[in-house]
Order: structure tokens, then sequence, then C-alpha cells
């Protein structure tokens, strides 16, 4: 057990059986009462995001997460495979771990997995990624300067908002987090 004074950005608690990760913290003293450490976190399966107080040296049960940079290499019906590149070691995570990471990684793409005890317990990707667009309507004449979008799917299949202006074969800058169309990317 280890003190709420010891919780920092990217920390692992174990509260209740599940898993959370502290996205934000603030240590309070204020000028009456004792002081306290309010925290934001994450719940790592669930993606739920909650805000909690903790008196100040109050215990809390910190969970050792093991981050390791893998490379995807293919989806084998039920699970994804992912390689560890300096070991060969290879394990799948369940499609319930991958949620919406699916719609953005490409085979030997890089992404980061968290592992609790020899599991994964949650896949991070980065900030952005660079996808070919499959389909989508022709762009029409004269729509190069409006803020209209259109409808176009990815090369992953994802679906997403685009500039009129695109076309199929274009490569694009996609967000990870929010699934956005950020820019278009010239070869």
């Amino acid at each position: 057990m280890a003190s709420s004074n010891d919780i920092k950005n990217g920390s692992v608690l174990k509260i209740d059986g599940q898993l959370w990760t502290i996205t934000d913290f603030q240590h309070v003293k204020p000028g009456k009462g004792g002081a306290f450490v309010r925290t934001k976190m994450k719940n790592v399966l669930s993606g739920k995001v909650v805000d909690k107080t903790y008196n100040a040296g109050a215990k809390v049960e910190f969970e050792i997460v093991d981050r390791r940079d893998m490379q995807y290499l293919y989806n084998d019906g039920a699970n994804y495979i992912f390689m560890d590149p300096d070991t060969f070691d290879q394990i799948p995570v369940s499609p319930e771990i991958m949620g919406d990471a699916k719609d953005f990684l490409l085979e030997n793409e890089k992404a980061q997995i968290g592992s609790n005890n020899g599991n994964p317990i949650f896949i991070e990707l980065p900030m952005s990624v660079v996808l070919e667009v499959t389909y989508t309507e022709p762009g029409l004449q004269g729509d190069r300067s409006s803020g209209g979008t259109k409808p176009a799917t990815l090369e992953t299949g994802r679906e997403i908002q685009v500039p009129l202006f695109l076309n199929v074969g274009t490569k694009v800058k996609v967000d990870t987090r929010s699934g956005d169309y950020i820019s278009r990317v010239n070869d």
C-alpha cells in the first residue's frame, strides 16, 4: 500500500478490483482544514472517466502496468496478434481491449500495449495515423474553398468526414482519439 501523496499522472490504481489510470491530479492545501488530492481517473477497461478526492496520506493500492511498444501483425479471426520487436514474443489482444484502435491500425504498425500480470489491459496508438481513402464520392468542381464535408471510407474500413475536394487514393492524417480528419498528406 502506498499513500495518496505518491499519485502522479499515468499511475494505475486498483479500486474495488478495477484498474484506473490517473489522467490528472492536483495536491490541494487549503487555508483551513487538511490537505487533499483531487484526481481525474479513467477506467482502464471501460474508458469511463470519474473525479475522486483523497485525503492527504490516505492509503491507495498501486498496480504495476508494463507498457511495451509492440508491432501489430494480423487478426486471426478471434484476436489481434501483436509482436514484441525485441523478443519476438507474440501476444493476442481481444477485440474488447482493442476497441476503436482496430479502425486505425494497419499491419506492421506500432502501438503501445499495457499489461498487468501478463494480461493486456489497454492499447495506446500514436496521436495520429496516416491512412488512404479507399472510397468517397467524387468532389464537385467549385467545392475547393467551401467548408463542406463528405463521408469517406479509409483502408481500415473506418468511415470519417473529409473535405469535399478529397478523392479516392488520397492519404489523410486522422486523429486516433476522436477519429477526425486532420489534414491531407502529400507523398
